[in-house]
């Protein structure tokens, strides 16, 4: 093959993200290098900006797609290319499932067939793996291959990491089978190996010890330029895990932020370690104060502790040291480009050839001149910046020269007016880490094109290194996570404001209701690896709704209240109704309700038509009043002249009645207890958009879903049926959690702790529902 094709071979491979070495190999295989060719051009895959594991998989891909036909070839690129297909194992099923299967592709059945969207949790896994070794008989550590073979078929496990598949099956043959060990006789001769059992299980395993956190070093094993960097790094540390939360103070902090949360602080103490809290503050124009109170009363609601908090800014003079001395050293100059020229010098937005700035060899002190200039406020925005002498020839773009300086005329929240140059990321991320000796860098895999650099600027200024590692981000589906666009529902008026309840930003969550502990329990049974979560909503609903299953009182609350006349009670007569809070934990107590000649029920417990398979109160049937003494039996109905609905049910005690087959929930008139507690507003909140991908959608605003809220005005609770707020509860818009039958609230009191409870003049009572009873949001609610 002529050099200059080749050349051209390599360009085009690397084009959809092969580095240089795979390129080169696929080019040396014809057959192989044609079939590529033709993908790439066929699909237009150059002008994707595809990352390195899409494009590893596409050159894998090419070797058996000369098998397929041409629309079964895009097809299977086009799951690629849009995340569908994440392994190898994936690609060989979908090409599989295509030499059997001719367009026009049926979705679900390949999407199924392949493994697509696949997420199984670890207690997922054990109960799988649990339940297969119940059913299979096994019998000991000798069936431990078999099983490994067999569990590598099973529907449930077809998809899962083969790794954390044999870690999890390990763990319950030794739960079940005892500790396998290896006699001293048998050490020698493997063909008479024996099982010694040792009846003791291990304890479980946590998400910290297994996996992706499992797998990280220990402190001090991260690979230092000079020796002298790691003995006062591991001086400084005693040898203790050190991780950071570095959020930009310039937003409200989502659902996704909760993993990094989770995963820094949980990681540093289970090792016995410490956690930064490190503001990332070098955009003056985009921070605001009340982006730094709400991260730590977030980090703190969580349940989180910051070993410290720290700031970029605090490091600014270090920083520009460090710039200086980068300079110096003939690995950064300044460069007076446009954007324009420096992102057309730097491959454009197809990362192709690049070609070096005019400035780059700029001698050394003129560019320091030039950068002491910069400090000194003599350019302005845009006329100058300092950037990276790095290395053009890497197939990594975060090494194409980046900038470190750029020239902000806005005054600092917290330096003022001292600085008009201000770092970026790629500079101050790592240095900052350095700085605090942080031992374990973590943060998520779109960062991981930004090792590289963030190793060589170390390096570059002899300083400790410190590891960066990647884990897969958190999304949820059926919601939007970008600043940007979440910014634009709140300034259009879509949402009222950023705690919204129907985002899913974590002041959002806390407004609605959502313990914190149940988001802490969400991220954590999800584990960590370097595989994005993308999860379903219904999924982490559930987690909440079994966080409160059993930890919420169960109170009676009507909706939309329906007048009942009990016959056979007086006006003045009264039935004290002693009632548990929770019929399955009795340790939350129990409340004592009056049960009255006027009670009301929900409107919908009431028909005028009966049938078999309807068991609340109709005409001619009982039904029973929860926890009341007797049933009740229909008499009479009122209706409105006008609307033709029912206002009034008179009925009366059914005390020769059997058990009856169903009960509804009610609440008493009783001025002198105050019942009825009149509800101003009961909030049903929905999904906020319609689709599960409403970020991919061009106009996602379209997207909205008109019935996102539902406000029910004038629902009935009872008095002295409710738990009081503690002093804790009484902190923000969250106070008091219960179970209302119907809809799981979160109820907002005004109440100060030190009077006793009472409604205050101008006081609005506000239910939100948290979560549904069951996933139909159509059935009963918490």
């Amino acid at each position: 093959m002529p050099p200059k094709l080749v050349a051209e071979l390599v360009a085009l491979f690397q084009s959809i993200g092969l580095e240089h070495k795979k390129a080169v190999d696929a080019v040396g295989s014809a057959k192989t290098s044609q079939s590529l060719r033709e993908l790439i051009e066929t699909n237009q895959l150059n002008t994707l900006a595809l990352d390195a594991k899409r494009g590893t998989l596409i050159s894998g891909f090419a070797v058996q797609a000369p098998k397929l036909g041409p629309a079964e070839r895009s097809y299977a690129v086009r799951a690629i290319v849009d995340g569908k297909l994440k392994s190898a194992d994936q690609v060989a099923a979908a090409t599989k499932y295509l030499e059997t299967h001719t367009a026009p592709i049926n979705d679900a059945e390949f999407d199924d067939s392949c493994g697509v969207g696949f997420a199984i949790t670890n207690e997922e896994m054990y109960s799988s793996v649990s339940e297969y070794i119940k059913s299979a008989a096994v019998t000991g550590w000798s069936n431990l291959s078999g099983t490994l073979g067999n569990l590598r078929s099973h529907p449930k496990l077809r998809w899962a990491n083969a790794l954390e598949v044999k870690t999890t099956v390990e763990r319950v043959f030794e739960e079940t089978f005892g500790v396998k060990t290896v006699s001293p006789q048998s050490a020698s001769k493997a063909s008479t190996e024996t099982e010694t059992i040792v009846p003791a299980a291990p304890p479980a395993k946590t998400v910290f010890e297994e996996g992706f956190l499992g797998a990280l070093h220990k402190p001090g094993e991260n690979p230092q330029l000079l020796p002298h960097l790691r003995a006062e790094h591991l001086a400084a540390t005693g040898g203790k895990v050190f991780t950071r939360f570095p959020p930009e103070p310039n937003g409200y902090l989502h659902i996704g932020h909760s993993k990094a949360i989770f995963v820094n602080f949980g990681y540093a103490a289970h090792h016995g370690g410490k956690c930064y809290l490190r503001y990332d503050d070098t955009n003056p124009e985009a921070e605001e104060a009340r982006y730094f109170e709400s991260i730590l009363e977030v980090v703190r609601w969580l349940g989180f502790e910051p070993f410290r908090i720290t700031y970029s800014s605090d490091y600014f003079q270090q920083l520009y040291d460090l710039g200086v001395e980068l300079i110096r050293r003939d690995k950064g100059y300044c460069c007076s480009c446009t954007a324009e020229e420096i992102h057309r010098d730097r491959g454009g937005e197809e990362h192709g050839p690049r070609r070096a700035c005019v400035h780059r060899n700029r001698p050394i002190e003129e560019s320091l001149k030039i950068f002491d200039d910069m400090k000194n406020g003599k350019y302005a925005r845009g006329e100058m910046t300092m950037r990276m002498k790095q290395n053009l020839e890497d197939g990594n773009f975060q090494m194409w020269d980046l900038v470190a300086y750029r020239v902000v005329n806005a005054p600092h929240h917290r330096t003022g007016a001292t600085w008009c140059i201000y770092p970026t990321y790629d500079f101050t991320h790592c240095l900052c880490d350095s700085f605090e000796n942080i031992s374990h860098s973590l943060c998520t895999t779109e960062f991981i094109d930004s090792r590289v650099s963030y190793e060589w600027l170390c390096d570059a200024v002899e300083i400790y290194k410190p590891r960066q590692s990647e884990y897969g981000r958190l999304n949820i589906e059926g919601t939007v996570m970008s600043k940007r666009k979440l910014l634009r529902l709140v300034k259009e008026g879509h949402v009222n404001g950023w705690d919204d309840p129907r985002m899913y930003t974590l002041v959002a969550l806390r407004r609605r209701g959502i313990p914190p502990g149940a988001i802490v329990n969400f991220v954590s049974g999800l584990g960590v690896s370097t595989s994005p979560s993308n999860i379903e909503m219904a999924r982490f609903e559930n987690v909440v709704r079994n966080y409160l299953e059993n930890s919420v009182s169960r109170l009676m609350m009507v909706l939309r209240p329906l007048k009942v006349i009990i016959e056979d009670l007086t006006e003045d007569e009264v039935i004290w109704v002693e009632r548990p809070l929770h019929t399955k934990v009795p340790e939350l107590g129990t409340s004592r309700v009056p049960l009255t000649k006027t009670v009301y029920i929900d409107a919908g417990d009431f028909r005028l038509e009966d049938s078999k398979d309807y068991f609340r109160l109709a005409p001619g049937k009982s039904v029973g009043l929860l926890n009341a003494p007797y049933p009740v039996v229909y008499v009479s109905h009122t209706t409105d002249p006008a609307t033709k609905t029912v206002t009034e049910v008179r009925v009366r005690f059914d005390k020769e009645a059997k058990k009856p087959k169903g009960f509804v929930q009610w609440v008493a008139l009783h001025a002198a207890s105050g019942s009825p507690v009149v509800v101003d507003e009961t909030r049903i909140y929905n999904r906020l958009f319609k689709s599960d991908k409403p970020a991919s959608s061009p106009d996602y605003i379209a997207d909205i879903n008109p019935d996102s809220l539902e406000i029910v005005k004038g629902a009935n609770s009872g008095h002295g049926d409710e738990p009081h707020a503690s002093a804790d509860q009484l902190v923000g818009n969250e106070c008091v959690r219960f179970q209302g039958m119907r809809d799981s609230t979160v109820k907002a009191l005004r109440e100060p702790v030190d009077v006793a409870p009472r409604r205050h003049e101008g006081d609005v009572i506000v239910l939100n529902r948290i979560v549904s009873l069951k996933e139909d949001s159509g059935k009963a609610g918490v």
